[in-house]
């Protein structure tokens, strides 16, 4: 239940300006927001659009904005997203290159939103967030940054706390012994150095997740030779009807001048997208007849009876990240390349020592071996009990559906914990995930409220849901996955229970029964001085709802439901099929 708290001197005056201010009267709000990726660059594009008496700060690490997609340069490196559907659903790009873009082509489509829409003002870069407080005195957050320019540490204070952070951006080493002791060239994929000239080199490779199924085919034409070290089958296979393509200059110009030509495609990709959810359901005909077409690629790309056994997996499709691997395995049966399967026991000063008891010497060394995807805060954020949620979240992170944390008022995270990172289009999440975000700051501002958390039991119930739904999931298949901590039998605690779309109904109202809701005073002092808004503007239509007929909202969900998608408008999505002409790929980060 919410309760009333005695008004703290700091709100007295707010106070007092809400009793003579008319109803919904809107306070000052400061968010600072960490991260200018993708998911803070559309935070601070929706705060601008939808409010007026905000104050935003985005405090950003690196030195320019586009987070993953400005910091990954490694050769190769791409989204196996279809590019015209990587984009804001209101913000399209007609001049992507190709079906699956490169980084930085990437990195300069959001760039340019950030430019376009003038939200550079409100990032600071080389700003670098380390640590962050709640005061309960004053119901926020103290915020430590470290300036990367002058290697001082400054302090900062917010009502709201917005983790934009991202999931795939704290890259780190593999847990192999001996890693020092290498006396080569040592690379990781998330932190490349494009000086190193690979050309005529020996090069190692370390792992067959995204990143090094990118990079195998970028370089092997261009070295001496490469033995990649695998230690794990999966499934690798560009999608019939999507694979890679680069778009002609007819096709550019159409998507430019032809009315409704882009749209259009994007709708059909996007339908392909959610079209496909039943795949990540067990013994479904979808998980059936599409796990049988990538065997069947697979193997007539691989064509080779010792790697199809090590390669292809026993477990479901799906259950670990999927990528299209454009040219993944066909390279893999290069004349100069090597493919060694197991473990890696140790690294020594000349390269991998085996558990097939074999030294693999190389003269460089890569590691794709990815990232920290344990959810927990990449700062110490100290909540009101004086508990870090790095050390709550180390062992199972557990969210208010990836959005907020128990316990820790007026802090709201971007892809959190069991959020659709994999179930379907990401960006369309994210974008719902933002949309959230404004009504709660909206309620907020628009009332005095002095803090917001979801309540513990409500977490634990969605969590004691979420488990029950994912055992008719794929994803609990025991293979070892970033959805379950790199795990093979762990909690699944990265993905939404549900499809795409799911998500997105699921997070169309802020159910406020779910949250802990404090107030400065009266609850009610939000009422004001008995005037609207509208009085108080002069230029307004003082009888606004007076009308000839009756055009007004939909209050039932049904209703509203069947007018926002166009229920009734379509005629084929029923015949949408992973599997087919209409088949289309999982999106990931």
């Amino acid at each position: 239940m919410a309760d009333f708290l005695v008004p703290s001197p700091a709100r007295v005056s707010d106070l007092e300006r809400r009793a003579n201010a008319p109803i919904h009267s809107e306070r000052r709000v400061k968010v600072i927001c960490i991260g200018a990726g993708a998911s803070g660059l559309l935070f601070a594009y929706k705060a601008q659009r939808h409010f007026r008496n905000i104050d935003i700060t985005i405090y950003e690490k690196n030195e320019e904005v586009a987070g993953t997609w400005w910091e990954n340069k490694y050769p190769g490196c791409a989204c196996d997203v279809p590019s015209h559907n990587y984009t804001w659903s209101f913000e399209p790009k007609p001049d992507w290159s190709a079906v699956y873009a490169g980084s930085g082509e990437i990195f300069n489509y959001f760039d340019t939103f950030s430019r376009k829409h003038g939200l550079r003002k409100y990032c600071r870069t080389r700003h670098q967030v380390v640590k962050a407080v709640w005061d309960n005195s004053r119901a926020g957050y103290h915020v430590t940054i470290l300036d990367l320019n002058n290697n001082i540490h400054i302090e900062d204070y917010c009502d709201i706390l917005v983790n934009a952070g991202g999931i795939l951006n704290a890259w780190r080493w593999p847990a192999i012994p001996g890693l020092e002791k290498y006396k080569g060239t040592l690379l990781h994929t998330a932190n490349w150095d494009p000086s190193v000239d690979l050309t005529g080199k020996h090069v190692g490779l370390i792992g067959n997740g995204s990143s090094g199924i990118q990079v195998l085919p970028t370089i092997q034409p261009h070295v001496k030779k490469v033995t990649t070290f695998i230690r794990e089958p999966t499934y690798v296979s560009p999608v019939q009807g999507l694979e890679q393509h680069v778009f002609t200059p007819q096709e550019r110009h159409d998507f430019t001048n032809k009315p409704g030509a882009l749209l259009q495609y994007r709708k059909d990709v996007e339908t392909g997208l959610n079209g496909q959810f039943s795949l990540f359901l067990k013994n479904t005909k979808t998980q059936n007849d599409t796990r049988a077409y990538m065997i069947q690629q697979m193997k007539e790309k691989i064509n080779d009876k010792f790697l199809e056994e090590k390669l292809i997996p026993d477990w479901s499709l799906g259950c670990r990240r999927l990528t299209p691997g454009v040219n993944y395995l066909e390279t893999l049966t290069k004349s100069n390349v090597s493919v060694v399967y197991g473990e890696i026991q140790e690294v020594t000063a000349q390269g991998c020592l085996c558990d097939d008891g074999n030294e693999y010497s190389v003269d460089v060394l890569i590691c794709a071996t990815g990232f920290d995807t344990t959810f927990k805060p990449r700062f110490p954020l100290i909540g009101p009990s004086g508990e870090n949620l790095q050390d709550i979240w180390s062992k199972e992170p557990k969210s208010y559906l990836g959005v907020a944390a128990p316990d820790f008022p007026n802090y709201l995270v971007f892809l959190g914990p069991n959020c659709p990172i994999g179930n379907g289009p990401v960006l369309s999440a994210i974008e719902c995930q933002a949309d959230w975000m404004m009504r709660v700051i909206d309620r907020y501002q628009t009332h005095n409220i002095q803090r917001f958390a979801p309540k513990m039991e409500v977490v634990d119930n969605f969590i004691k849901f979420k488990d029950e739904f994912m055992k008719k999931t794929v994803w609990a298949d025991p293979c070892r996955s970033w959805y379950k901590a790199n795990q093979a039998d762990a909690p699944v605690t990265a993905l939404w229970p549900g499809s795409t779309l799911h998500y997105i109904e699921a997070m169309g109202e802020v159910r406020w029964e779910d949250f802990d809701v404090k107030y400065n005073g009266n609850r009610f002092a939000w009422l004001g001085n008995g005037y609207s808004q509208c009085e108080l503007d002069y230029t307004a239509d003082w009888a606004y709802y007076i009308r000839d007929a009756d055009d007004g909202e939909y209050f039932s969900r049904a209703k509203k439901r069947e007018i926002a998608t166009k229920s009734g408008t379509m005629s084929n999505n029923a015949g949408v099929s992973f599997v087919g002409a209409q088949e289309q790929p999982q999106p990931h980060l």
